[in-house]
């Protein structure tokens, strides 16, 4: 009997290892597939986006632009997943006004320390945080709620705002109107918070008109 016992156990013991002639060892686990999908980084194209800007005062407003020097959206398939973009402070012109003496006033005060403190902030930047799909949304509607870091005059502070974005995956065009209390970045020249005249009060709300093209030159006809 306890030979027939050791004789069991011993072809028990042989199967588990796989070495005994005629049968199968059993098979390593099946693995996930652990691949992650590829983000696409698209490069902004300067000349063909743009930035225009607006601000209110009491009695009328200005706009004007300002350009766009380098940025990038990433993209995965066809959904934005990233980005950013680099402003060039001084580029920044104004549209509205036709004399040419009071036009070059206006955009030199802009550019100095009552504003944008363009000699020592020459650049501003935005980078995007995150990213979340507007379920629903209509063909030409917002589609994306984006959050990310604007940094004016070397100070930085979240802002979040709807985005059209359209991509196919290989070129990318993105568009916003994105609302920015300049108090936030020490920008209170004549600011309603200061209690200064009426007449001389500029709302402390400004707004940039952003569309950016990434990829290739077909983009804008996406």
């Amino acid at each position: 009997m306890r030979k027939i016992k050791f004789s069991v156990s011993a072809l028990a013991f042989a199967l588990l290892l796989g070495g005994t002639s005629g049968f199968i060892a059993p098979k390593n686990p099946i693995k996930k597939d652990t691949k992650v999908a590829a983000v696409t980084t698209l490069e902004v194209d300067p000349a063909a986006s743009t930035l225009g800007w607006s601000a209110k005062k009491v009695g009328g407003q200005h706009n004007g632009t300002v350009k766009i020097s380098k940025g990038s959206l990433q993209v995965n398939g066809k959904k934005l997943v990233g980005g950013s973009f680099v402003m060039d402070m001084t580029s920044i012109t104004d549209l509205d006004i036709t004399n040419e003496e009071f036009n070059k006033k206006l955009t030199g005060h802009l550019k100095s320390d009552d504003f944008f403190s363009v000699e020592k902030n020459p650049t501003s930047t935005f980078k995007i945080t995150k990213v979340a799909p507007i379920s629903g949304a209509k063909a030409g509607d917002p589609n994306y709620t984006v959050t990310g870091d604007l940094t004016i005059k070397g100070i930085t502070n979240p802002v979040t705002f709807p985005a059209t974005v359209k991509t196919d995956g290989a070129n990318a065009e993105a568009t916003a109107k994105i609302e920015i209390d300049r108090i936030k970045y020490d920008i209170k020249f004549r600011s309603s918070m200061l209690g200064t005249a009426a007449d001389k009060i500029i709302d402390d709300i400004f707004v940039m008109d952003v569309k950016l093209v990434a990829g290739k030159s077909k983009t804008a006809k996406l």
